[in-house]
């Protein structure tokens, strides 16, 4: 659930509400494909509950992904086509934010936008750096799993995740 908490983290709440009044809730069967390896991404999408499964063609899975990810970001960093499959291997919830919607908001709202670009940046700049420390110095992946100027936001990012999920989910 990391990376939602960095998203969160930097949006407000008013950011949030937006992204789970825009989005559409959807049910998917195992097996379903979220997104395609070298198709755009129609959407960005949030795990809300179950499991996913990332892939890469002629390796096979690389990960699992649960409640908290969030799929499709990078494709709204560099308009590159996915470069993984991801498809649900339980049951799963994910809420769908339309690609042509968020790139309407990004360029109506540059305060949203903002955020919302340093919120990406952010988690993939700590998750880059995780991978150079596990990698290139042996340390553990999850030595740099927290940057500590957020953890005041972590808390706030957490319930409003939290907000969503009762939101869309009922619970």
């Amino acid at each position: 659930m990391r990376k939602v908490l960095y998203i969160l983290s930097q949006l407000s709440d008013e950011d949030v509400e937006w992204l789970a009044g825009a989005g559409s809730r959807r049910k998917v069967a195992p097996g379903t494909i979220l997104i395609t390896e070298g198709t755009p991404a129609d959407a960005l999408i949030f795990v809300l509950d179950g499991e996913v499964s990332v892939s890469v063609a002629d390796i096979g899975e690389i990960a699992r992904l649960g409640v908290g990810e969030i799929l499709g970001e990078m494709s709204f960093v560099d308009k590159s086509p996915p470069s993984a499959t991801v498809t649900a291997t339980v049951p799963t919830q994910v809420l769908a934010v339309d690609r042509a919607l968020l790139a309407q908001h990004l360029l109506a709202s540059p305060e949203f936008a903002a955020r919302f670009y340093l919120a990406i940046a952010m988690y993939l700049s700590v998750r880059m750096r995780a991978t150079v420390r596990h990698f290139g110095k042996g340390g553990s992946e999850s030595e740099a799993e927290l940057n500590f100027d957020m953890l005041d936001n972590l808390h706030i990012a957490g319930a409003r995740f939290d907000r969503m999920i009762k939101r869309l989910l009922g619970k």
